[in-house]
């Protein structure tokens, strides 16, 4: 989907998708593609995250990534964009994941902070540039250090914003003076990592969100970032307020086993989660359903 001013370089609306597992414990293709043209086609999205951590990409092989990947390239077209979650804290193997995510047809690649290996700044911002000179696709980095273990630091940002490849960020590092000042100095795409900073990062120049709860919400999520580029900022902050418990709720419990529970209930077919991830309490579960029910 080509960018512009009225449609971001992956669009506005993006679902970090779950992946599903059959019975037998393998990524069922058939149930990615339905629920992949069902974001697209029924909720609202113009674009889809796959292989990211809410798809349970530590759990996954480089195959299973690349089968997925193709599924979905093949059930939404051009439809929407779709971004491959490449990232590892392996600089050679996001390498090659990113040259995997190019052949099965993705349209951008998402990088997260290599983890748990707390790189300095200069390997930090090294890591993000070996990436981006070995693929075509444009990136879009993840700053999520509550998960990772550091931040992208402000000046890195601002820094790595000249490599033309280097195009957005999925932004969870909840610290919105410092996305601010990253905003308005460079040509990043900020997209919220965390669905409840939508709001929040709409005003200060984002662009759009990467959501979990959007899965559920992207009808209603689509309406409050349409009614903000519109001008309509009351209807946006009244829609905000609806989400709300909807944005914190998917995250009573780890937000991808709360994803695949409430799915598997919508009438989906998407399994259980890998170990080391578990199931949701009934009650938690219920308490969550019944939350879609009454704001959505």
């Amino acid at each position: 989907m080509p960018a512009s001013p009225e449609q971001p370089i992956f669009g506005r609306l993006l679902t970090a998708m779950i992946t599903p597992f059959g019975s037998d414990g393998r990524v069922n293709l058939a149930e990615a593609a339905r629920l992949a043209r069902h974001l697209v086609d029924g909720q609202g999205h113009d674009g889809l995250v796959i292989n990211g951590t809410t798809g349970e990409s530590p759990t996954t092989s480089d195959e299973e990534k690349q089968e997925l990947l193709k599924a979905v390239v093949e059930a939404v077209g051009d439809r929407a964009s779709v971004v491959a979650g490449v990232g590892t804290f392996d600089t050679r193997h996001t390498i090659e994941l990113a040259g995997q995510a190019a052949e099965a047809g993705a349209d951008g690649l998402l990088v997260v902070t290599p983890y748990y290996s707390r790189p300095p700044v200069d390997a930090l911002e090294a890591h993000f540039l070996a990436v981006a000179d070995a693929t075509e696709l444009p990136l879009m980095l993840y700053d999520i250090p509550h998960r990772t273990g550091i931040p992208i630091p402000e000046a890195s940002l601002l820094r790595l914003a000249d490599h033309p490849r280097i195009a957005a960020v999925k932004d969870a590092k909840a610290d919105i003076c410092s996305s601010s000042v990253v905003i308005a100095n460079t040509t990043l795409t900020y997209y919220a990592g965390d669905d409840a900073y939508l709001l929040p990062l709409l005003a200060v120049g984002g662009a759009g969100v990467v959501g979990t709860s959007t899965h559920f919400s992207g009808l209603q999520v689509r309406a409050l970032i349409d009614a903000f580029v519109a001008g309509n900022l009351e209807q946006a902050r009244q829609l905000n307020a609806q989400l709300l418990p909807v944005f914190r709720g998917v995250f009573a419990t780890q937000g991808t086993m709360m994803v695949k529970a409430a799915l598997n209930r919508r009438g989906f077919d998407v399994g259980r989660c890998r170990p080391p991830m578990g199931t949701v309490a009934p009650e938690v579960l219920e308490r969550f359903l019944g939350i879609l029910d009454t704001q959505l």
